[in-house]
């Protein structure tokens, strides 16, 4: 990391805007040089509470800023391929929330243009910088639990319900994300089925059910919903040999254990063979506590400082987009499979 500070630039101070714009000030490699929102109130508040050196209504403003290296947007999706696309332009470094962009189109298109000015594509897929994935990778790739036969994930709750996306593409990106990486593979093809109790008349559903398709034969479930009694943020990996549970908001984040079921010889029959299951130790690894989004943040300096690929670069985006794409494509066809590109 070089000895002078970054100067960054967020836009959005809105639901997450707060902490990363937090995140920014806090870190000993960056600058929270300008922070850009429509709402002068909101700017007003971040001015008071955490300092930057401007604020503005104005994203030009901050765009045509010579001193800024990289603009982090943290807008409503549908905006984000339009400033994504002006931040590039302007020459700066961009890391941009989840989901990169409402489309594959538009995915593509700010991958090339990061690529055409050689510069860092980042996208907030904060679940990858998490210590808890991190440590269910390391798991899976050590071959303790042996091959992933199946994952399944629930991200439930009562709320935040939205108008302009459904639950799945509000929430699902998390889990996508979690299974792209723990799997270094995208799905081939994916299904869903979606419902819409709150706003039928919109069309948005407020639960989805979908299965991804993965090389390998392997699948995973991913559950979403915001009309839920509980909140429930748990991945499940099966492997051949073990299990492992992920629970974000549990006491135990990764619990490992020695259970499954295996072909034995049956003794009673010689040369025949029967599926037993088995049940062995509960291991719970000690997890370090780190801020996820802290961990995100530094990265993205990094990446604009030495160069590297971003673990959630643009293509890692885009293959998130085009989950999303399929399973929204299914549900309109009554949970027909579709094929992803």
């Amino acid at each position: 990391m070089s000895n002078k500070p970054l100067n960054i630039g967020v836009v959005g101070a809105g639901y997450w805007g707060p902490n990363l714009i937090r995140n920014v000030s806090q870190s000993p490699n960056a600058v929270l040089h300008t922070v850009c929102d429509m709402d002068e109130h909101r700017l007003q508040k971040i001015k008071l509470d955490l300092k930057p050196l401007h604020i503005t209504t104005d994203l030009n403003e901050l765009l045509n800023n010579p001193e800024i290296d990289g603009v982090i947007v943290a807008t409503p999706a549908e905006t984000h391929h339009d400033i994504g696309m002006k931040v590039l332009a302007a020459g700066k470094h961009a890391l941009i929330e989840k989901p990169l962009a409402l489309s594959s189109q538009e995915s593509h298109d700010l991958i090339a243009a990061a690529q055409d000015k050689n510069l860092i594509l980042m996208v907030g897929h904060v679940f990858q910088y998490n210590a808890s994935v991190l440590k269910l990778k390391e798991i899976i790739d050590s071959g303790e639990i042996g091959k992933v036969l199946y994952i399944y994930s629930t991200r439930v709750n009562l709320g935040k319900i939205r108008t302009d996306l459904n639950a799945f593409w509000n929430l699902a990106p998390h889990d996508i994300s979690i299974i792209n990486y723990l799997l270094d593979e995208t799905p081939d093809r994916a299904s869903g089925r979606g419902f819409n109790f709150l706003q039928p008349e919109q069309g948005v559903e407020d639960v989805v059910f979908a299965v991804l398709e993965y090389p390998n034969n392997t699948i995973a479930h991913i559950h979403t919903s915001w009309l839920d009694p509980n909140k429930i943020r748990r991945t499940t990996v099966v492997g051949e040999k073990k299990m492992v549970v992920y629970d974000d908001i549990g006491d135990n984040r990764i619990t490992i254990y020695d259970k499954g079921a295996a072909w034995v010889e049956d003794t009673g029959n010689y040369g025949l063979h029967r599926l037993m299951t088995y049940t062995g130790d509960i291991h719970i690894p000690k997890i370090p506590a780190k801020e996820p989004l802290r961990s995100e943040i530094e990265h993205f300096f990094e990446c604009i400082t030495t160069g590297q690929t971003p673990v959630s670069d643009g293509h890692s985006g885009l293959g998130v987009v085009q989950v999303l794409e399929a399973v929204s494509k299914s549900i309109q066809q009554d949970g027909v499979s579709i094929e992803i590109d």
